[in-house]
This record gives structure tokens, C-alpha cells and sequence, in this order.
């Protein structure tokens, strides 16, 4: 089973085992009760209950009761499910596909993608960037981007 980190879980809040978890992803239905995550182990962790709380959620997982059970699984990574969805362009489906421009020539392969406030990044093998923006569209293994000239 593929896994995607979705997650991070931060600090325990008060003592009945609820912890602060943050989201890395915009899909807040990770984080609805009865939501399966997992830990780096595989170990799944449920959520009981969550709530939005500042920046981030506040969690209680099924079978964490105590602020000490908590502090054992704090720092870990959470991870989910890919989510299936036709329409949607998933991070992890980019990764390992080759570029090419409006020319056809290629540019390099996707090794990874960087979040960037203006808009996300493509980046290849070589260290070179290339903002989402310029993609006009992807076929099988292939990425099409159109970019402005001078840009490389």
C-alpha cells in the first residue's frame, strides 16, 4: 500500500490525550473522526474527534487517552491513502514524469515538487524550477509546460 505524508503531529494539548496535528495537505476530510492515518510503522491511528484550532487541528485519536501515551507520538509523521479523483492533479502522480516544452524538446525529469506561494514549483533533475502555472497539460508520463523565453 502507497502511502503521502499528510501530516505532522505536534504538541500535546491538555490531558486527555488531544494533540495538535498539521495538516500538510488542503483535503480536510484526513482529518474528519473516523479518518484512517498512519504512522511511519504502519500503525493505524484513528481519529476520534478534531477540531480546527488556530493554524492547526486538534485531534484525539482512538485508543490515546493520556497526555503520557500522547507525548510518545509526538513529532511522527502521519500518513493516508491516496484519494482517487479523475479531475484532480495529485503531487505524487508528477514525480518521475519527464518535461517537455512547447517545442517538444525536454527539459528533465520531475524529482520533486516545492510549495512556493505564488504557485507551486516543478522541480527537475539539475536543480532547475519550473512554476505549475506553465503547465498547459500532461499525457501519460509526459508534463507539457509553455514557458516565457529567457525563463532557463
Amino acid at each position: 500500500m502507497k502511502l503521502l505524508e499528510v501530516a505532522r503531529i505536534g504538541k500535546p494539548h491538555g490531558l486527555k490525550g488531544e494533540v495538535a496535528v498539521h495538516l500538510i495537505t488542503n483535503i480536510l476530510e484526513r482529518i474528519e473522526p473516523g479518518s484512517v492515518l498512519y504512522l511511519q510503522d504502519k500503525s493505524e491511528m484513528v481519529i476520534k474527534s478534531s477540531k480546527q484550532h488556530k493554524h492547526h487541528y486538534l485531534a484525539l485519536f482512538e485508543g490515546i487517552t493520556s497526555r503520557t501515551s500522547v507525548e510518545a507520538i509526538v513529532g511522527e509523521k502521519l500518513f493516508g491513502q491516496p484519494i482517487e479523483d479523475e479531475e484532480t492533479m495529485w503531487v505524487h502522480e508528477l514525480i518521475g514524469k519527464d518535461v517537455v516544452d512547447g517545442s517538444g524538446r525536454g527539459i528533465g525529469s520531475v524529482v520533486a515538487i516545492e510549495t512556493n506561494p505564488a504557485s507551486d514549483l516543478l522541480v527537475l533533475e539539475e536543480g532547475v524550477v519550473i512554476p505549475l502555472t506553465f503547465m498547459v497539460g500532461q499525457v501519460e508520463q509526459i508534463i507539457h509546460v509553455d514557458i516565457p523565453p529567457g525563463l532557463l
